[in-house]
């Protein structure tokens, strides 16, 4: 009897917490309202056979409890008893399944005139790519793959000289067009999802991935990665803006094409050794942070995270896990960020990945850690303060 009341509490409060439940699905910003409506026939379906089957169970638990002189019958089989469950299973299970099946074959089927959009997933940042005026992505291979080309574009391929590069983690596409998203991954499995889209998909490395969804609502949405991939999957985050037409049209004008970012600038003072104008160095590394993903494990504000604050990093004695000692100066930095598994600091694990960057990036990274602070500066800094 105890077992029968407390299958029946369950069931109650299972069914009062769904309908007093505060966390719902977040307002829907495109055109898969199917996908909600899919969601909520599961739960129905799924949320019917839990009622029944724990009232079923507890009206049994009462209804042969043990009483002296009652005994149960045996009966080894009941065929009309298998035939109705194996129907019912059958009609509840094709209830799930069909409407799932329609919308996923609808989701991976893009219009016509879809917009094209290549999002690129890499430990722990996005990139994105749009076809130029040709309306064509240029072909990619991965032995294309380097810091100034992390799409991997042919460079012999004339469609890909337009392509257009978003430099950042912030794309925009227009109101009311459909978009056909396509994904990569050069790294490890992925997942691009906007919840106000409902559009999420897992990038696999070494294949494309789909979806298309048409923008309903204008606004700025967050891109989140929904599958772990690492220690700085947390912070793999960037934006979608939805915008008029117009307003999109002028920010995609003014997007680099593939084609001028291959172009080398001319040698200047700084690139032969002398010494560059600081604060554009600075904003540089501040950008090349952003982009690489190196926000993702190390903060500026001295607060830990996977790896060592940047916050007074230059100048800092460093004690490795051997039990070692190094001076964190430019030359401890530059060769930590072309080798981050030669040492490891301790306290922190050894999880930094290789990243690609040319010498010129390189110095720029430096330069931005080397602005943040080192300890003599930051105290000095401190004792001059007004109290």
């Amino acid at each position: 009897m105890i077992m029968a009341v407390a299958l029946l509490l369950i069931v109650l409060g299972s069914v009062l917490f769904h309908v007093f439940n505060p966390w719902w699905t977040t307002p829907l910003a495109s055109n898969w309202q199917p996908m909600d409506d899919t969601l909520t026939i599961t739960l129905v379906i799924t949320g019917i056979f839990f009622v029944v089957i724990n009232v079923f169970v507890a009206y049994m638990l009462v209804r042969f409890r043990h009483r002296e002189g009652h005994r149960a019958a045996h009966e080894p089989e009941n065929k009309k008893l298998e035939r109705w469950l194996i129907g019912g299973t059958t009609v509840g299970i094709m209830a799930l399944l069909a409407p799932g099946l329609v919308v996923y074959a609808n989701y991976v089927r893009e219009p016509h005139d879809a917009l094209v959009l290549e999002v690129l997933g890499q430990q722990w940042q996005w990139r994105f790519r749009f076809p130029g005026q040709d309306g064509k992505l240029g072909a990619s291979d991965a032995r294309f793959v380097s810091a100034t080309n992390p799409f991997g574009i042919d460079p012999a391929d004339p469609a890909g000289q337009d392509d257009l590069l978003i430099p950042g983690d912030e794309v925009h596409l227009p109101l009311g067009k459909p978009v056909l998203v396509l994904m990569r991954s050069n790294d490890v499995l992925h997942d691009f999802f906007v919840p106000p889209f409902r559009a999420r998909m897992n990038m696999v490395p070494g294949q494309v991935s789909r979806f298309w969804f048409t923008p309903t609502v204008a606004g700025r949405y967050e891109a989140l990665c929904a599958q772990l991939c690492g220690v700085g999957h947390p912070n793999m985050r960037g934006y979608v803006v939805v915008e008029d037409p117009v307003a999109y049209k002028a920010w995609y004008a003014a997007l680099p094409s593939f084609a001028k970012s291959q172009v080398k600038a001319p040698a200047t003072p700084a690139a032969a050794g002398a010494p560059a104008a600081g604060g554009a160095r600075v904003e540089q590394g501040r950008a090349l942070a952003d982009a690489k993903g190196c926000v993702a494990c190390h903060t500026i504000d001295g607060s830990p995270r996977v790896g060592p604050t940047w916050k007074g990093l230059h100048g800092k004695t460093e004690t490795m896990a051997d039990g070692s000692t190094a001076l964190v100066d430019e030359a401890y930095l530059r060769s930590f960020i072309r080798d981050p598994q030669a040492r490891q600091v301790k306290g922190f694990p050894p999880v930094m990945p290789k990243i690609e960057l040319t010498d010129e990036e390189l110095a720029a990274l430096v330069a931005y850690i080397q602005s943040l602070g080192s300890p003599p500066a930051q105290a000095a800094a401190e004792q001059k303060a007004p109290r």
